[in-house]
């Protein structure tokens, strides 16, 4: 165990950790506010980890296999127990179907690495899955505080607006799906370009293979016709 592992498994300690303060009675009946605030700043505390441990692990040459299994599985977990419990607290934000479309990708991409990984390459993180991250983050953050306000009004002397908490988390979860999918099919697309590759190499290769043969057979009559008849 290094470092990066253990700042990963703090990861996924956070998670009961969140779901316990999400859902508890205590602090609904003492201090609903608190609840909120130290849920969402719980998980963006965890999301920037995320980051963290893979910087620190490449950096200290630290790269491990434990690493690289426990890093996307402390992703997927932290994400889709935010999003069932939201769905249990917030349903009327975070919808059924968003939660079966976020997990079943977080399924699908899993099992595209695992295939790939079969046959001996990598799916390389694209900028849209980066940028999935940063969307989930601000929905998931989003959802939590609007279990506690509907709006935020801003008074700054000259100027004054109100925020609506529900309308962000709102849009910032539904874009959430739309770059989810893009990017699904892009780490999709990816993956099916590298496996058909594998796939014509491996049947140029028996073909290139009998060629060869076949020149070496012809070079060895001609060099030792008596030995070859």
């Amino acid at each position: 165990m290094n470092l990066p592992n253990y700042i990963t498994l703090s990861r996924i300690a956070a998670i009961p950790l969140i779901i316990w303060i999400l859902t508890t009675p205590y602090f609904s009946a003492r201090n609903d506010t608190l609840r909120v605030v130290l849920a969402s700043s719980i998980f963006i505390m965890a999301s920037i980890t995320d980051g963290l441990d893979g910087y620190l692990a490449r950096r200290r040459g630290q790269i491990t296999t434990m690493g690289m299994l426990l890093d996307p599985l402390a992703d997927k977990l932290m994400i889709a127990a935010c999003y069932i419990t939201l769905l249990r607290l917030v349903p009327e934000i975070v919808n059924v179907w968003v939660v079966v479309l976020i997990i079943g990708r977080e399924f699908l991409i899993s099992g595209l690495r695992s295939i790939a990984a079969s046959e001996g390459f990598t799916i390389e993180a694209s900028e849209l899955g980066k940028l999935k991250m940063v969307v989930q983050i601000v929905s998931v953050v989003s959802a939590i505080l609007s279990i506690r306000w509907d709006i935020w009004t801003f008074n700054l002397g000259f100027f004054s607006f109100i925020l609506s908490v529900d309308l962000v988390a709102k849009m910032a979860i539904w874009f959430m799906v739309a770059v989810s999918i893009i990017s699904a099919v892009d780490y999709f697309w990816g993956f099916w370009k590298k496996i058909d590759k594998r796939v014509a190499r491996r049947r140029r290769r028996p073909f290139i293979l009998s060629r060869r043969k076949k020149k070496a057979l012809e070079q060895a009559e001609a060099n030792h016709p008596a030995k070859v008849h």
